[in-house]
């Protein structure tokens, strides 16, 4: 069963999140929150999920800490990290594809582009 952590410190996100990721629900994959660095990777350990949806700016361990982490320090190079943040100059994004980040996404965000790059990376298909 596919699975997919939205690690956010705005509930308010998350849930926006949630709601744009729940057709994927349907077709079985398992949706789960963290609203911190610390917890997220917890979760990632207890979970494995495929595709982690990662925030920058978080109390606790921000996303850059976190992508580095799970990457590199634990080296679980399966997992998909899409960055999702406010930060979007090109050197924060440089960053996070230093740390092991995947794909990197801006706030605001394009709701189809969260769900075609979430179909591409776990090959559903919603149409």
């Amino acid at each position: 069963m596919p699975k997919i952590l939205i690690v956010d410190d705005d509930y308010l996100i998350r849930n926006l999140l949630k709601q744009i990721l729940e057709p994927f629900e349907e077709k079985g994959v398992k949706l789960f929150v963290a609203d911190n660095g610390v917890i997220a990777i917890d979760k990632v350990k207890s979970e494995n999920p495929d595709i982690v949806f990662l925030d920058v700016m978080m109390p606790k361990m921000n996303g850059f800490e976190v992508c580095n982490i799970l990457k590199n320090d634990l080296e679980m190079k399966n997992i998909y990290i899409i960055m999702l943040t406010a930060k979007g100059q090109e050197l924060d994004k440089q960053k996070a594809i230093d740390m092991g980040a995947d794909f990197y996404i801006t706030k605001p965000f394009n709701i189809n582009e969260i769900i075609r790059k979430v179909s591409e990376v776990l090959r559903i298909n919603l149409s």
